[in-house]
């Protein structure tokens, strides 16, 4: 290598080396004049050069080296103003800057986790940009192909979502949050310049509004992204599976539109970029021709030439680095030359040719330089036009599109006639056919009533047939008593006939044994006869005569036994035919003893059929009633729940009297079940008691809910359960009454446990002041109002010694403050009697113009509740001015605290505002009495108001503020009462919230002990100027939000990015 090309290398690193340390300074005096901590917006050029920075060197090695030096976590302006310009950078820089802010990404999430966690203005805008600029990297890192800036077409985004349907799914969803954190930031911009009163043409709200620029050009592509997108899905997928989408877009098209509106009024904006206008409606994406009517967003930012300080380098709209290094590669050729001579004696002609090029060269380049302008100039006015032109283009689209809106709705609008007129027709059949309806179901009913009728009918005849069966069947057993009883008569004449002829039978063949022993003796006698005339022959005339006269006897008594014989015969005949009538008599009444029988069967099978169809007919009554009583506990279960069922409130006592009622119906149902159980024919006193109990029963449910929505939560909740297990005891008794097999097991025991527990509820939730007799009530509203005049007269008078006691203790600045601070309590006390009289008036006319013929006691009796807040209010009164008293002497001599007298002021306005409203609730619109009344009560409500502010004021004349001087205090110790008075507030912050709860929970049993409801009176203890209706606490003193923890030092923190 010559010495010739030496020295040209070590002119190019000389040269490259000097353009790098001017670039180096160029981009630290860009970057640090665009990112400071003034709240002032980014002025134009400053961004253009370090965008042109990222472009020469490509990439943000420069930009990121530098701000890494920033720190950021001590300013929130100079973090606003630095996520300001990165968003620029990725926008307009170069392509390789997106992966070089990849590497600091935890550092962005930082930045933003750090002022989100802080109270600071910027530091919530902070938070949010950070949160939209790493939304931005991370969706343009994961699609490539879409540039930053988000300026590309429709075949590249089409492209980028593919052909599968979940990755277009997916893209849409992210496109959805990119758009989310665009307009969170810009809502929460133009909300904090509303809520400042600021105006985009000062400094400080365009330092907000500036990187709203960037925002409408992200936010006017990616309105075209999510349109392109839905069409895209609504084409693939149904329209049920895409109603989120369409609700989301939805949204963030009103949003949008509402933000463009309001960025199109600023003053700021018209002069710095064309901002597009949204169309009326959002896009229907239900009807794919609606595609074709849409028109993309252009947004146009106009060339404006920024004036330079005195103290900026101008910047070239193009790259002359090679002649700034030439010519200063000039002057050090010289100085070579000077040193070391001309190479070769002296220049060639080649140098001098190289020198003429040069010189044409920048010649060349001054004019490309003017061509370039007249070209932008020129690229300007065509810019114009086409804006002019797309303008008046949009015109017509839009003019097109309302022809076509209106053409659609003409459209619609004679379909919906037609539809109309269609369903007028079908409602005058649908009419038509209901009248036929209605009218066969009248026919039906009528049919079925006297169907019914009939069927009562036939009940009532069998009812009487079967009292005639009874009647016949009672006749028939006497008949059939009497049968047995002819048989038994019948039976008797038998067995006396058959003892008759037995005893003649006995009597017969006795008398023939007679007659044949008689027989056997003559037989005898004639055989002796016989031997005596075998013996002797001698005396045979007179044996032959004594042989006929025994042959005569023999006649005699043969004829005599044939008669006897014949006799018996007749007697057996008379016998065997009165036998036989018996038997045929007893036969005849046998087959009529089994006809009766048989009738008599056949009735007692009707009776119990009768009596079966009376039990069922009597427990499907039974059943029948039990589904009723269903159906009423049912409905009073489904009020527990319906969302109008809350607005009805009821009183303890009524519960206490419905659930007393409810009890008795158990018990009479209990013995209707009983009556019923024993003797199932007649189910009337169980019917009774059960209508009775299902409708006292649903009043206990729907009145304990109602009762529930004004007592406490622990109460409320606890009666609510109690109500819902009432119901289903119910509901499980009546399930047991619909069955026979469970009929008799059946106990509402259960129900009454409930119910008992209700009661108690309900006496728990009474009133607690209701221990005085309603009778006494008059009587105690005028010894109230007297004892409440009587203790402000005597508080004005005790004021009195107090303010002759201060002046002799006292004298000077606490003179003054204590006769001030006496003299506003003096005047309070004076108001308070002035409204306490002007109550007196009011509350007399009341009970002039509403008691009417009742007298006064009776008038308060009847409104005892009104009465008791008339009582309560006045109590209250003349208790706060005997505090107030107390309270002025302790301050006065220095034993007490001006809080205290603070405190006291707001109760007498509490309690004054409690008594003018209970005085107020019955008292006429237009009473003279009542605006007297109004009048003395702004009057104390000005006086308690002026008691307060001479405490305060002559609590801030006697405090000693001496300055604070920490100038003596190295750096260290700085920090450590920093640290110090940072763990007090702390305490003192732990010592306010507790006193806060112990406060709430005072004024919880305050209002319990005053019988009012607590969910009446659900209110944040920060807000006591609610509880004006409610309680007599509605001034309390000024204990409002939590205040803000302690801003932390301005001190330099070590950067989170190093």
């Amino acid at each position: 290598m010559n010495i010739s090309s030496r020295v040209k290398t070590r002119r190019t690193e000389a040269s490259l080396g000097a353009e790098r340390e001017h670039f180096d300074k160029q981009q630290l005096s860009s970057i640090s004049k665009a990112i400071n901590s003034t709240e002032a917006p980014v002025k134009e050029k400053h961004a253009r050069r370090i965008i042109l920075g990222s472009h020469r060197e490509k990439g943000a090695f420069t930009f990121w080296s530098y701000a890494l030096g920033f720190p950021l976590a001590t300013s929130s302006v100079l973090s606003w103003k630095f996520c300001h310009v990165l968003h620029k950078v990725l926008r307009d820089g170069h392509r390789n800057v997106l992966q070089d802010c990849m590497r600091h990404f935890s550092s962005i999430v930082e930045l933003g986790q750090l002022w989100g966690n802080l109270h600071d203005r910027y530091g919530q805008l902070v938070a949010l940009y950070s949160k939209l600029l790493c939304t931005k990297m991370k969706f343009h890192n994961k699609h490539a192909e879409i540039p930053t800036n988000l300026e590309t077409t429709d075949e590249v985004l089409e492209r980028t979502a593919g052909t599968d349907i979940n990755n277009v799914f997916q893209l849409t969803v992210e496109v959805f949050d990119y758009m989310d954190v665009e307009l969170k930031l810009a809502e929460t911009v133009l909300r904090q310049l509303n809520s400042s009163i600021a105006i985009s043409t000062l400094t400080s709200g365009q330092c907000r509004l500036s990187p709203l620029i960037q925002v409408i050009q992200d936010c006017s592509q990616l309105y075209h992204f999510m349109v392109k997108l839905l069409f895209k899905l609504h084409a693939c997928l149904p329209a049920d599976t895409l109603q989120g989408h369409r609700d989301r877009f939805r949204d963030q098209f009103q949003s949008l539109k509402t933000f463009f509106n309001r960025a199109r009024e600023m003053m700021y904006f018209k002069r710095l970029i064309q901002i597009p206008r949204l169309p009326d409606s959002p896009p229907n994406f239900l009807h794919a021709a609606s595609l074709a009517k849409h028109v993309k967003l252009v947004v146009v930012i106009p060339d404006e030439e920024d004036g330079e300080d005195d103290d900026d380098d101008p910047e070239p709209l193009i790259d002359v680095s090679d002649a700034v290094s030439m010519q200063a590669a000039a002057p050090q050729a010289d100085i070579f030359d000077q040193a070391f001579g001309p190479p070769n004696g002296g220049f060639d002609d080649r140098d001098v040719q190289i020198e003429s090029l040069k010189r044409d060269l920048e010649m060349l380049r001054a004019e490309l330089e003017k061509v370039k302008a007249e070209a932008q100039r020129y690229i300007t006015q065509l810019k114009s036009q086409i804006n002019s032109l797309e303008a008046e283009l949009e015109e017509q689209r839009v003019q097109k599109q309302r022809a076509l809106v209106e053409n659609e709705q003409l459209r619609m609008a004679l379909e919906v006639a037609r539809r109309r007129n269609t369903e007028h027709e079908s409602l005058q059949s649908t009419f038509i056919e209901a009248e036929q309806r209605a009218q066969a179901t009248e026919q039906r009913y009528n049919k079925l009533k006297e169907k019914h009728t009939e069927l009562v009918a036939s009940h009532a005849e069998l009812l009487r047939k079967s009292a005639d069966t009874v009647k016949m069947l009672s006749a028939t057993q006497q008949t059939q008593e009497e049968v047995e009883r002819t048989k038994q008569q019948l039976s008797f004449e038998v067995d006396r006939i058959r003892q008759e002829a037995d005893m003649k039978m006995e009597e017969q063949k006795f008398e023939m044994e007679k007659l044949r022993r008689e027989l056997s003796e003559k037989m005898a006698e004639i055989t002796h006869i016989k031997a005596n005339l075998q013996s002797s022959e001698l005396t045979s005339a007179q044996v032959n005569s004594t042989m006929a006269a025994l042959q005569a006897e023999k006649e005699r008594l043969m004829r005599s036994v044939s008669e006897k014989d014949s006799e018996l015969s007749s007697v057996r005949q008379s016998a065997q035919l009165q036998q036989s009538t018996v038997q045929q008599e007893k036969d005849k009444n046998n087959k009529e003893l089994s006809e009766l029988q048989a009738r008599l069967q056949e009735k007692g099978r009707q009776e119990e059929l009768l009596k079966q169809r009376l039990l069922d007919e009597q427990f499907a009554l039974l059943q029948g009633t039990v589904t009723e009583a269903e159906n009423i506990i049912q409905d009073a279960v489904a009020k527990l729940d319906d969302p109008l069922h809350i607005r009805c409130t009821s009183s303890p006592d009524y519960l206490i009297s419905r659930a007393e009622v409810a009890l008795s119906s158990i018990d009479k149902v209990k013995k209707g079940q009983a009556d019923y159980v024993k003797d199932m024919k007649d189910a009337g006193g169980l019917l009774r008691s059960l209508t009775q109990f299902s409708h006292s029963a649903a009043d206990t449910i729907i009145n304990g809910s109602a009762t529930a929505h004004m007592a406490p939560t622990d109460n409320a909740d606890r009666l609510t359960e109690n109500c819902r297990s009432c119901a289903t005891e119910c509901l499980q008794y009546l399930k047991e009454l619909k069955s026979k097999g469970t009929l008799q097991k059946a106990d509402p025991a259960s129900i009454q446990v409930i119910i008992h527990k209700i009661l108690r509820l309900g006496q728990e939730l009474r009133p607690k002041g209701m221990d005085v007799r309603q009778d006494e009530l008059g009587d105690l509203v005028d010894k109230e109002m007297a004892a409440t005049s009587a203790a402000i007269e005597e508080a004005v008078r005790r004021i009195d010694e107090v303010m002759n006691q201060a002046r002799k203790d006292t004298s000077g600045i606490k003179l003054e403050v204590n006769e001030r601070i006496l003299h506003c309590c003096t005047d309070l006390m004076k108001a308070i009697r002035m409204l306490v009289l002007a109550s007196t008036e009011l509350q007399k006319e009341i009970v002039e113009g509403g008691r009417g013929a009742a007298s006064i006691k009776e008038f308060y009796a009847r409104n005892s509740r009104w009465t008791e807040g008339l009582i309560s209010a006045a109590k209250a009164v003349g208790w706060g001015a005997t505090e107030m008293v107390e309270s002025a002497d302790k301050v006065v001599l220095h034993t007490g605290k001006y809080e205290e007298l603070i405190v006291c002021s707001h109760e007498i306005a509490a309690s004054t505002a409690q008594l003018v409203a209970a005085s107020k609730v019955k008292a006429d619109r237009h009473s003279k009495r009542l605006t007297v009344l109004q009048q003395a009560s702004r009057l104390v409500n000005e006086m308690a108001a002026k008691v307060v502010a001479s405490t305060r004021t002559g609590q801030d004349d006697l405090e000693d503020k001496d300055p604070m001087d920490f100038s003596g205090l190295s750096l260290i110790k700085l920090k450590k009462e920093e640290m110090e008075s940072q763990v007090k507030v702390l305490e003192l912050e732990s010592q306010l919230q507790n006193e806060r709860l112990r406060l709430g929970d005072l004024r919880k049993q305050h209002y319990s002990l005053a019988g009012v409801p607590l969910d009446q009176l659900q209110l944040d203890d920060g807000d006591p100027s609610l509880l004006v209706s409610m309680s007599p606490k509605f001034n309390k003193p000024v204990l409002m939000k939590k205040p803000m923890l302690a801003q932390k030092p301005s001190v330099l923190l070590k950067s989170p990015f190093k």
